[in-house]
């Protein structure tokens, strides 16, 4: 680490347990942010402030008026521009020395297989079914660590699989089928601080994976009552009817 690293990361090389060690992990991991809307664009903004080193930030979704209010990272003058590349052009702004790559599109197949293989760890900050169901398998055949998080109405949740355990359950135990209707904020609606306190705690999710440092407890689903400010906890465990891990360990 140069003189200028070592004064921007001060703070978290005085933490314990974490130190240089913590600090050049994180510089050699690569994070797949996948969704730039709520939970991406805060989340991004942790990783890419904290060292993270590179960045793979995958949207297909252009700016509008109405997502101004809990995607913070963004401005007027971005409306109508690419997510990801807006966000790109942002993070590197607040630190120079990430490694940022912008993919416009909506990552699906093979092209999604190619990218998490190639992470350390994948943030799941979509907002459908199929996008997410998608994403857990390709984690789970990668063995990729895996940080999810949803948030509508007033409402949060936040689990983490880290795949490369070998541990279960999966993510389709938890959620062995549902419609995307079901998780549409534009129809229901949605609080910005919500949907940014839990992308601030998948950032710190991923941080800690991709540093070895602290605790993350795999299938551990935490929800967020943001009404009456409480959170709750459940352990989720291996369905052994679930249709997509179950046929792979029978």
């Amino acid at each position: 680490m140069n003189e200028s690293q070592l004064d921007r990361y001060s703070r978290q090389l005085l933490l314990p347990n974490f130190d240089i060690e913590g600090q050049l992990a994180l510089s050699s991991a690569t994070v797949l942010v996948i969704g730039m809307g709520g939970l991406g664009n805060i989340a991004a903004t942790y990783l890419a402030s904290a060292g993270v080193g590179e960045l793979i930030l995958a949207d297909g979704d252009h700016l509008e008026l109405s997502n101004l209010p809990r995607q913070v990272l963004y401005n007027e003058g971005h409306l109508g521009s690419n997510k990801a590349q807006a966000a790109k052009v942002e993070l590197l702004a607040k630190n120079s020395e990430s490694r940022i790559q912008a993919i416009t599109e909506h990552l699906a197949g093979y092209p999604l297989s190619q990218a998490v293989a190639k992470a350390s760890v994948v943030l799941d900050c979509t907002d459908n079914y199929q996008a997410r169901q998608s994403i857990h398998r390709a984690c789970f055949n990668a063995k990729t660590p895996l940080v999810s998080a949803a948030a509508i109405r007033w409402e949060g949740q936040l689990i983490s699989f880290l795949y490369d355990q070998n541990a279960s359950p999966c993510y389709e135990c938890l959620y062995p089928s549902m419609s995307d209707n079901q998780l549409s904020c534009s129809e229901s609606g949605v609080i910005g601080p919500v949907v940014g306190s839990l992308g601030v705690l998948q950032a710190l999710d991923a941080l800690k994976i991709a540093s070895g440092c602290g605790r993350v407890e795999h299938g551990l689903l935490k929800l967020f009552d943001g009404m009456e400010g409480r959170w709750r906890e459940m352990r989720v465990t291996q369905d052994p009817e679930c249709a997509f891990c179950g046929s792979q360990t029978a």
